[in-house]
């Protein structure tokens, strides 16, 4: 039997982190090839993977995840993919032999973008092409990742196992509602893979260390099945041009017998993890020995009723947002438009705020680049069945600056006219990767649109006989490390036509009383963010893996080991207190509901509507 093979039955196997964004972290590939580092920078590749095996990686994989023809034409390197592979190849065993370690040549899916397709045989053509290298360069196995579809992913498979005998890692990219790009869920598309040859299942990449365990939480695991986990850093934020990860290596390593216990194996990293995070995995690993396979694990499958569609018109807003403010404490609150096609439950959640003193609710535009239901038709529902008014969030990454204007007339002829204007998450970051970020204008640039439309006039000039009659918003970010530049960048968003603001949730009262010294020059209402932390799991998985939230570290500790109905009135009597802290600067408060556990929401309203009556 293999010794990998072998090594992976008997307990856990480390592996390495992330090559592309570590390189990229430490200035090279300029040309955005990685995998030409391979020949024309053979130390920073060697580097890499010293660092990994140093910090306890006992498996690395080679610098070749996009090593095949299809992508490396993009480059002009069409014709090296031999020697990319070979090198890359020799480079990790050169690396790995002296302590021991496994090498595991990468292969990733032959397209650009999961929307890109090639014919079947074409594809198993590019996997021979570079396959073939890989094994000549004297790998011990190979490992086939972030994979969107899983057809693709059986016929890499079975295309090498027809090359070689080799152990043949395969691992898929899960989106956000648990399925491929394919629509296949965990079982059935692990069922395939072990059928195609493969010797271990597993995923990586798009979701971070909660999101993997929750996947495995669906994964019957039967004796002798082999489970891989490389979970990403979280979500990047993107800054000044560059994607930042945040995920710390601590949070990394309290998941780690997380996702023992959920039957992996084999567990590393994949984008945004450093040797740091591997070797504080390593460490988190060395106490586990013994390991139970898991069984009987049911996936749940939960009806969805189809919406009625709504027959009433609806209603022109009494006041605006700005009018309201004037006379009494304004209470925003955010619902998400759900991830699946029924409204009910959002609808459900706007009547129960409005009851609770609720003055608007908040829609935001696919957040995280995750696909949502449009927000438009959200707000039109939640306008019409709930009488509350909506505030639509507008991002530029998904429309040109033709379609956000017609999105804009959309929402006047509706009788929305309240848009928050966002830059809006890259389309990378997201569940649909490949997707195209558009990015005709920044926030800025769509402000200025919007107020032209206030002024009856498209942006290229053309009389609309008429006049959109938007209140305008932006967001403010005072989690971020220099809250100037967040400043700087709020004046230029006023500058350009911005009426009101919205920040990012905030965990920490002191934060309430800067940001509002920092922005009371500006004359414009601020609604910071509240969001009522859940339970400890909750807590850590904001604090690290999503970007822009900071949770300070003795909220977290007060959190820490709290579940169920004993976390939730835990984060929600922090909430309360800090909704007080802020009503003392603010004329107003942003409510955000996690995970629409709306009821949360409704209480802070009500709590906060209270306060405010008095």
């Amino acid at each position: 039997m293999n010794l990998l093979i072998q090594q992976l039955q008997a307990g856990l196997v480390l592996g390495d982190g992330a090559i592309g964004t570590l390189l990229y972290q430490r200035g090279f590939g300029g040309s955005g090839c990685y995998e030409a580092l391979n020949l024309e920078q053979p130390e920073a590749v060697t580097q890499v993977h010293r660092d990994y095996l140093a910090a306890g990686a006992c498996l690395i994989e080679t610098n070749t995840y996009g090593a095949n023809r299809a992508r490396l034409e993009r480059f002009g390197l069409s014709d090296r993919v031999a020697e990319i592979n070979r090198r890359g190849a020799e480079l990790a065993v050169a690396a790995a032999r002296p302590v021991g370690a496994f090498v595991a040549g990468s292969v990733g899916p032959c397209s650009n973008t999961s929307a890109e397709t090639h014919a079947p045989e074409t594809q198993a053509a590019l996997f021979r092409e570079q396959i073939e290298p890989l094994i000549a360069g004297g790998v011990d196995a190979l490992f086939f990742e972030s994979f969107q579809k899983v057809g693709d992913l059986v016929l890499a498979v079975s295309t090498a196992r027809k090359l070689s005998a080799l152990p043949i890692i395969a691992s898929l990219s899960f989106g956000d509602d648990g399925h491929t790009a394919d629509g296949m869920r965990i079982n059935e598309a692990f069922a395939q893979l072990r059928a195609a040859g493969a010797d271990v299942t597993g995923l990586n990449c798009h979701t971070g260390p909660a999101g993997a365990e929750s996947l495995l939480r669906e994964l019957t695991v039967r004796e002798g099945d082999l489970i891989s986990v490389y979970p990403n850093a979280g979500r990047p934020e993107y800054v000044d041009g560059r994607y930042l990860y945040h995920a710390v290596p601590g949070y990394f390593a309290t998941f780690v017998p997380k996702l023992a216990a959920q039957g992996a194996r084999l567990i590393g990293g994949c984008c945004g993890t450093t040797p740091e995070t591997i070797a504080a995995m390593a460490g988190a690993m060395s106490g586990l020995k013994s390991l139970e396979t898991k069984v009987g694990i049911r996936s749940v499958i939960r009806e969805t009723s189809v919406p009625k569609p709504s027959s009433r018109p609806p209603a022109a807003p009494a006041e605006s947002l700005l009018e309201l403010i004037q006379r009494k404490k304004v209470i925003v609150t955010e619902l998400d438009p759900p991830k699946s096609l029924s409204l009910d439950k959002l609808v459900e959640g706007a009547k129960a705020l409005k009851d609770a003193g609720t003055d608007f609710v908040t829609l935001a535009d696919n957040s995280l680049a995750i696909l949502r239901v449009s927000n438009m038709a959200a707000g039109f529902r939640v306008k019409a069945e709930s009488g509350t008014e909506p505030i639509i969030h507008l991002a530029c990454r998904d429309r040109n600056l033709l379609g956000l204007q017609s999105e804009l007339m959309g929402f006047h002829e509706l009788g929305i006219h309240h848009v928050l204007a966002l830059t809006g998450d890259p389309a990378k970051v997201g569940d649909h990767p490949g997707s195209t970020s558009v990015y005709d204008v920044n926030s800025v640039g769509l402000i200025k649109t919007i107020k032209r439309l206030n002024e009856g006039f498209a942006a290229n000039g053309r009389d609309l006989k008429g006049q959109t009659r938007f209140t305008i918003g932006c967001a403010f970010n005072p989690n971020a490390r220099n809250v100037d530049s967040q400043v700087r960048k709020l004046e230029d968003k006023v500058r350009a036509g911005a009426q009101f603001a919205m920040t990012q949730p905030i965990f920490n009262p002191d934060l309430a009383r800067l940001t509002f010294e920092k922005t009371k020059h500006l004359g414009i209402p601020v609604f910071v963010g509240v969001m009522p932390l859940l339970n400890a799991r909750n807590t850590e998985f904001l604090h690290n893996e999503v970007p822009g939230i900071v949770i300070p570290d003795e909220i977290r500790e007060k959190m820490r080991g709290r579940e169920g109905t004993d976390g939730n009135a835990i984060g929600l009597q922090f909430a309360r207190e800090l909704c007080d802290a802020i009503l003392e600067h603010f004329a107003g408060i942003y409510l955000i509901t996690p995970l629409m556990r709306f009821d949360l929401t409704v209480e802070l309203s009500s709590h906060v509507r209270r306060q405010t009556d008095k």
